[in-house]
């Protein structure tokens, strides 16, 4: 089992890496009303796509009551992946010298031990950490958009780093569908 994950982590890293030198390709991923998925309901996820069509992301309205061990950080729940392994969305103007997904201007997401050694040595503000992530085989993702379990919204920093995200599922919810969102229930507060 261990070594499926350190497989699992060698070919994301390999990915990530090839992604470096891409243009910023994030987006968000608001899920329907109702999703069947337990891990996925009224969540906003970035996400990202390398080359050869793997996805990846991190679930941005989930914080748990969870530290990181050695700095003390909150760690949000980033997905249902590989939930031991730390993630990080960071601010950098340039690109890090480890494997990064370019997900907006001068944002990355990372798991490369040497990038999050290094952003727990920076000052709080520019990072925030993620306990796992969510990926999609290739073909899997666009499947599950036409089928209409994800709305696809522009990324922005504000949104990737806004202090307090409750309420953000539905926030998004009314601003692709205005009135229409009334009907949907309100999100469920975190536990």
């Amino acid at each position: 089992m261990t070594r499926c994950w350190i497989l699992a982590l060698a070919f994301l890293a390999a990915a990530a890496s090839a992604q470096q030198a891409d243009p910023p390709n994030g987006v968000l991923l608001v899920a329907r009303s109702g999703v069947d998925d337990a891990n996925f309901s009224q969540t906003v996820i970035l996400v990202s796509q390398t080359r050869d069509a793997q996805t990846v992301g991190v679930i941005l309205n989930r914080p748990t009551r969870r530290t990181h061990g050695t700095s003390g950080e909150p760690l949000y729940f980033g997905g249902p992946v590989m939930s031991e392994v730390v993630v990080a969305l960071f601010r950098s103007a340039a690109a890090p010298q480890a494997s990064a997904f370019h997900v907006l201007q001068n944002i990355y997401l990372t798991m490369h031990p040497a990038n999050i050694e290094a952003l727990l040595a920076r000052p709080a503000g520019v990072h925030r950490l993620y306990a796992g992530f969510s990926g999609w085989a290739p073909g899997q993702l666009e499947s599950e958009i036409e089928r209409g379990d994800w709305l696809v919204l522009p990324a922005s920093e504000e949104l990737l780093f806004r202090e307090n995200t409750a309420g953000m599922w539905f926030e998004l919810w009314q601003k692709a569908y205005g009135k229409r969102a009334a009907i949907i229930p309100q999100p469920v507060t975190s536990k």
